[in-house]
């Protein structure tokens, strides 16, 4: 589908989603446990694909006791995959703890040489980054959480990677300013600008984090539903309050608890078994 409408230049399977709703179908960070089964679903993407770059995803594994990412990682180089990334956590994990960029560093042993492979997980600054390279051998990194309510994090990577000091750290006049242009951006997008500053709500706490704005304020802007709205509530804001330094290197969006992986039936008993799981083909992409 992506081909025929083409709608992207490169394809991303993402088979990290620690989700219930997902795994249990078998999806997400369950699905390369059936290492049969994934062979064939990354070597159909490539093949449908018609040469537009597929990379993979993935997750260490189900949990500690369940790791799929060698071999994962190798299945996915093998069948084409033109880079593979790996969130250093496992499903069970969730977004918990720390990420383990150990793994990572022997997921680049374990790889071919020429199959880049990129590091996921607590990339909070750019120099988190440049840490991760340095402690893996990763060919590259992939940011998540660390860029929610900072887009202008990614300029902040370019310039560690090309060797230079300059860090990202707006007032919140200008982080006003950006958030006006998200809302703007979400409502051209979505074709509707009630819709466009609704889906941008949940973006609020992100862009204020550290920052001194009030209870009442926070709230307001949290339940826009027109710019016209949303300009009013940030013109209220200190243009001239500086970048909350204290909340550089913390953790962002979700950082819930471990728990148990929800699994379809017997999932964990064959792992050769290459059959889809009943539900979890769907007519669409699900999104």
């Amino acid at each position: 589908m992506v081909v025929e409408l083409d709608l992207a230049d490169h394809i991303d399977m993402n088979f990290g989603c620690p989700v219930p709703k997902v795994t249990r179908r078998g999806g997400g960070a369950a699905l390369p446990f059936k290492r049969k089964l994934f062979e064939r679903i990354v070597r159909a993407a490539v093949q449908g694909a018609e040469g537009r770059p597929v990379t993979v995803k993935m997750r260490i594994g189900i949990d500690e006791d369940h790791p799929t990412y060698l071999e994962a990682g190798r299945i996915a180089a093998d069948q084409g995959a033109v880079a593979v990334a790996l969130h250093a956590r496992t499903a069970a994990q969730r977004y918990s703890g720390t990420a383990d960029w150990s793994a990572i560093a022997r997921l680049r042993e374990h790889v071919p040489s020429q199959i880049p492979v990129l590091g996921n997980g607590d990339i909070w600054e750019a120099d988190d980054a440049l840490r991760m390279i340095a402690h893996t051998g990763a060919d590259g990194v992939v940011v998540g959480r660390g860029c929610l309510g900072r887009p202008w994090l990614f300029a902040d990577l370019e310039a560690a990677f090309n060797g230079r000091a300059e860090r990202e750290l707006p007032t919140l006049g200008e982080v006003a300013a950006v958030m006006r242009r998200h809302a703007e951006l979400l409502a051209e997008w979505l074709g509707s600008e009630r819709d466009g500053c609704v889906d941008f709500r949940k973006h609020v706490a992100w862009y204020l984090k550290g920052f001194p704005v009030g209870s009442e304020l926070r709230r307001a802007l949290a339940m826009t539903s027109a710019l016209s709205e949303l300009d009013d509530l940030l013109g209220k804001l200190d243009v001239d309050e500086p970048f909350p330094t204290s909340t550089l290197g913390q953790p962002r969006g979700r950082t819930n608890a471990p728990g148990k992986v929800h699994l379809p039936d017997g999932w964990l008993a064959d792992r050769d078994a290459d059959t889809v799981p009943a539900g979890a083909e769907l007519d669409d992409s699900g999104g």
